[in-house]
């Protein structure tokens, strides 16, 4: 196999692969067997140690098998990163929308029943307990996760975000040039109690 067509089979079947990862983590519907992906990958990875100059960060090989940082740098936000506050009761909510309607300068709630009318909707949802972090893209690929940290400022966690399959290394369709998403990451209480086993 010459150089240019190594280069043109790395790329196609990272684009596969990631497709692949695509369908089975977002869309939850998965096209290939495991271990029909698990043929693919390993054509992949050897490929690569053949022609390790066309291997990329963001290939799908690097999320298998990839070295794990332990010791993180210090990374600032570009915008600070605050955590949510907890609310226990009707009077945090209260104080909540009163907050919030003055920020959008509209007149102050006087009782619990003015939390339903018509010109702010709440939604509220459970809140997964896990670890934030922002994700930078560049041009649709992923070039930074940061951990929240302290708010100002987290750790530099790229590598190992990199082994986690449902986030994305390249994206589809059309996004800013540059843009962060932030997250939670969590484990799933049966894979927590599996790798505890």
């Amino acid at each position: 196999m010459t150089a240019a067509e190594a280069k043109q089979k790395i790329e196609q079947l990272s684009k596969d692969l990631e497709q692949h990862n695509y369908n089975y983590y977002a869309l939850d519907n998965p096209t290939i067997s495991d271990y029909e992906f698990d043929k693919l990958l390993e054509e992949l990875i050897a490929l690569e140690k053949q022609f390790p100059e066309f291997l990329s960060p963001n290939s799908p090989s690097q999320r298998v098998g990839g070295t794990i940082t332990k010791e993180f740098k210090t990374v600032k936000h570009q915008y600070p990163m605050l955590s949510l506050s907890n609310s226990y009761g009707i009077d945090d909510m209260m104080d909540f929308d009163r907050r919030v309607r003055e920020g959008l300068g509209l007149a102050s709630s006087a009782s619990a029943n003015s939390l339903f009318d018509e010109q702010i909707d709440y939604v509220c949802e459970l809140k997964f307990d896990g670890l934030s972090l922002s994700l930078i893209y560049e041009e649709g690929k992923l070039v930074q996760a940061i951990t929240r940290g302290d708010g100002v400022q987290g750790d530099e966690v790229t590598t190992n975000a990199k082994t986690i399959k449902s986030i994305p290394l390249q994206l589809k369709g059309n996004y800013p040039q540059k843009f962060e998403i932030r997250g939670e990451v969590f484990m799933p209480r049966p894979v927590f109690d599996a790798i505890n086993k």
